[in-house]
């Protein structure tokens, strides 16, 4: 497979940091930042859901558009209900929201989402119109016990439960190697390369994967992005860490847009 036909995304988790006030101060520098032409990559930025109004009226009217889009960092798979605390699909399709991402490893251990939970938020981002973006990923002991691929198949199974094969170009998945992210280890870029892989190949079982984006997701920096762009089935980035600073982050995106002038739109 070749990334000649499939947009670079990349995409920042800020996760649960920036107020509504500092998400605000980072889009506008985030923004000045920019200088260069990366039209060629979609580039995504997830801020809290609190600031997530804040952010898309300062792309929108503020800056009179940017080119980067705003993605929830979850949701719930129901239109509404009495679930305390919970965002549904059209609180953020209301708010010009595009992606969202779902299945995130820290929702799965610390607020025990499942394979199954993950595929109804699934069926329900395509329903509103949203973007998804799939994540699945092992543990340090499963990888150990050498189950990465047994369990990367059953998630990507599992996430794509009575949807359509038609679907597949719209999704976006990634790969987020849980002992790799935030704990000093790395995934080397083949083996990251190799698993993305195994997605797609798990996707074809399904319908056509090869317009399917698939991201890596585990300690992304400026440092090691473009050796991880530059295989053949990684598509672009969900960046954690690195996406909290304009300058790391906006390194990344221009990485992924030298590359994608290196080949056929």
């Amino acid at each position: 497979m070749t990334t000649t036909s499939r947009r670079f995304v990349i995409a920042g988790n800020w996760k649960m940091y920036k107020t509504v006030d500092e998400a605000h101060d980072f889009t506008r520098r985030l923004y000045d930042q920019m200088k260069d032409d990366v039209s060629s990559v979609d580039v995504v930025i997830c801020p809290p859901t609190l600031a997530l109004d804040r952010v898309t009226h300062t792309i929108e009217k503020e800056l009179g558009g940017a080119p980067f889009s705003t993605g929830a960092q979850t949701m719930e798979s129901g239109d509404e209900g009495a679930f305390t605390g919970e965002t549904a699909p059209p609180m953020l399709t209301s708010l010009g929201i595009q992606f969202v991402i779902l299945g995130h490893s820290e929702r799965r251990q610390y607020y025990n989402e499942t394979n199954e939970t993950v595929n109804k938020k699934v069926q329900a981002a395509l329903k509103h119109g949203l973007t998804p973006i799939i994540c699945v990923g092992e543990t340090l002991a499963q990888r150990e016990a050498g189950e990465t691929d047994t369990l990367i198949q059953a998630q990507v199974k599992a996430a794509m439960t009575q949807i359509d094969a038609v679907i597949l170009p719209q999704l976006i998945f990634a790969y987020e190697p849980v002992w790799a992210i935030g704990t000093g280890k790395t995934c080397e870029a083949t083996e990251a390369n190799r698993v993305c892989g195994l997605i797609r190949t798990s996707l074809s079982k399904i319908g056509d994967a090869s317009k399917t984006r698939i991201l890596y997701g585990g300690s992304v920096k400026p440092d090691n992005s473009l050796e991880l762009l530059s295989t053949p089935d990684i598509d672009g980035a969900l960046i954690g860490g690195a996406s909290l600073d304009v300058s790391s982050f906006t390194q990344i995106v221009y990485h992924a847009a030298q590359l994608s002038q290196k080949v056929p739109a």
